[in-house]
């Protein structure tokens, strides 16, 4: 037997379609509640959000709490609220609600660049901002834009409320300023000036991944000379940071190329990166000074656009956004709380495809083993584990989902609608399944379920998207032996049968 596999090496692999570890399980009625569960469980608590980067390190054994609150289902943490002076952004806001965003992307481009080039579609649609924030990570996509647009973390916690500038918050990676018992209800966003602009540019292996290295830009301008900046990189330092060097060289001067690249040139000289698996310090280093070039020419080109660059989205003041998944989230839907223990099981009832269906489950089970194992349901494939392959994407709620990244006990309540589900009355196939057929948009078929599940929901809220809008909306969707030129011709074509229905309909 050779040696990787033999002796002791053998347990220290990790099965990520599982959780192996056993946990009590919180969903609080209101935050004092979450604070107060916070408190009393201290170092062994952890607050799951959209439980994206959580669960995949508690799968990969990095983290083990003992205790998981869940405040996903807390109401009033997911608005988006736009004033004269400010953005208030709620902590359980998600990525993708940000990204599409009418008030982000008309004052505050660089965090709606940000967003949009962050990680998969299902990400997106499930990773919150207060998450990407608590990580930590100095790699995080957000949190270079919020640096730049000089956000504010709004912390409750035993003693109250307290407000901190998000660079005090960032003190090593993977460790925050956060104290013992809080937790981030929302994210503030000053109002951006006359002549304002700002972007955000990123490089990486593939689209749907971790930054080799980032940078976000915000200039206030005055004819041709800089009046502010503030210049930001991400995974090219122990956290996030400023540029204070390169700002400095920027500040007072007539903008143009050469400066743009002498800013990139102090910046380069100050950050400090490593290598690591996605790059080497040295093309890190090197690449911050294009970054910043492109970042600074972005967001002075949109700096002179108009009070913020693009006007003509600019919404109301006081206009609140509640959206998750394109669907209208109802005020008064009712929070329960709830309490599962490491040793137990609470039955939960799924509407899945249709079928409402009553499980006794215990707090570690996954959604997917539940589907597949309980329900039989083996369309729905398990991948990576990790929520990087998008194999075992579901709808919950009427929103693409990881299911492997996604506990059972969590969804109690839901609509859960798998490939299966896809299915007519009569057992024919999806117009969107022959598509896949007609035009060989498959081989093994193992990825098919996940990317059909993906394609469904794309074409339910686009109806003639172009190549580019499906190739972005499937960039978490891996196929190792087919290639995304027959996938698009399918999807386009099974967009152009419906188009032709919905005409001859009218």
């Amino acid at each position: 037997m050779s040696n990787h596999l033999s002796g002791h090496h053998a347990h220290d692999m990790t099965n990520s379609h599982l959780l192996v570890q056993t946990f009590d399980y919180h969903e609080p009625t209101a935050l004092e509640e979450a604070v107060t569960l916070l408190t009393e469980h201290g170092d062994r608590a952890a607050i799951l959000a959209g439980g994206t980067f959580l669960l995949v390190q508690m799968k990969m054994e990095q983290r083990a709490p003992q205790c998981l609150i869940n405040i996903g289902k807390l109401p009033g943490l997911d608005q988006i609220q736009s004033a004269p002076d400010a953005l208030e952004i709620g902590g359980m806001t998600t990525i993708w609600d940000l990204r599409n965003s009418a008030a982000v992307k008309a004052r505050y481009t660089a965090l709606a660049d940000a967003c949009a080039a962050f990680g998969s579609t299902q990400i997106q649609l499930t990773g919150t901002i207060g998450g990407n924030v608590c990580n930590g990570s100095p790699a995080s996509d957000a949190v270079p834009a919020l640096m730049a647009l000089g956000a504010e973390l709004v912390l409750l916690g035993p003693d109250g409320e307290r407000v901190i500038p998000i660079e005090d918050f960032l003190v090593s990676p993977g460790v925050t300023a956060i104290g013992a018992g809080e937790l981030l209800t929302s994210v503030r966003l000053p109002a951006p000036g006359t002549g304002a602009g700002s972007g955000f540019v990123k490089i990486s292996r593939v689209r749907a991944d971790l930054a080799k290295a980032s940078a976000a830009a915000m200039i206030v301008r005055n004819g041709d000379r800089v009046v502010d900046c503030r210049l930001t990189f991400g995974a090219v330092g122990p956290t996030v940071s400023r540029a204070s060097s390169a700002e400095a060289l920027l500040v007072g001067q007539r903008f143009g190329s050469e400066l743009a690249l002498a800013a990139g040139e102090a910046a380069s000289r100050a950050v400090s990166p490593i290598d690591d698996v996605r790059s080497t310090a040295r093309y890190r280093r090197r690449v911050v000074k294009a970054l910043a070039y492109d970042a600074l020419n972005v967001a002075w080109e949109r700096a002179g656009a108009g009070k913020s660059g693009r006007a003509e989205e600019q919404e109301s003041p006081g206009a609140t956004e509640r959206r998750r998944g394109g669907a209208e989230i109802q005020e008064g839907e009712p929070v329960r709380a709830l309490h599962v223990g490491a040793d137990e099981e609470r039955i939960i009832t799924l509407t899945v495809n249709g079928v409402e269906r009553r499980l006794s489950v215990g707090a570690s089970e996954l959604l997917i083993n539940v589907l597949r194992d309980r329900l039989a349901l083996t369309g729905t494939k398990y991948g990576c584990g990790i929520g990087e392959c998008g194999a075992c994407t579901v709808h919950l709620d009427g929103v693409p989902t990881l299911s492997c990244l996604t506990l059972a006990v969590a969804a109690d309540g839901g609509e859960v609608t798998t490939v299966e589900g896809l299915e007519g009355p009569n057992g024919e196939l999806d117009p969107l399944q022959d598509a896949f057929i007609e035009q060989d948009a498959f081989q093994c078929g193992y990825c098919t379920p996940g990317m059909l599940m993906m394609t469904k929901q794309l074409l339910a809220d686009n109806q003639e998207p172009d190549e580019d809008e499906i190739r972005d909306y499937l960039k978490g969707n891996r196929c190792r032996c087919t290639g995304f030129a027959s996938i698009v011709r399918a999807v386009r074509s099974c967009a152009e049968g419906q188009a032709m229905t919905v005409g001859t309909d009218r």
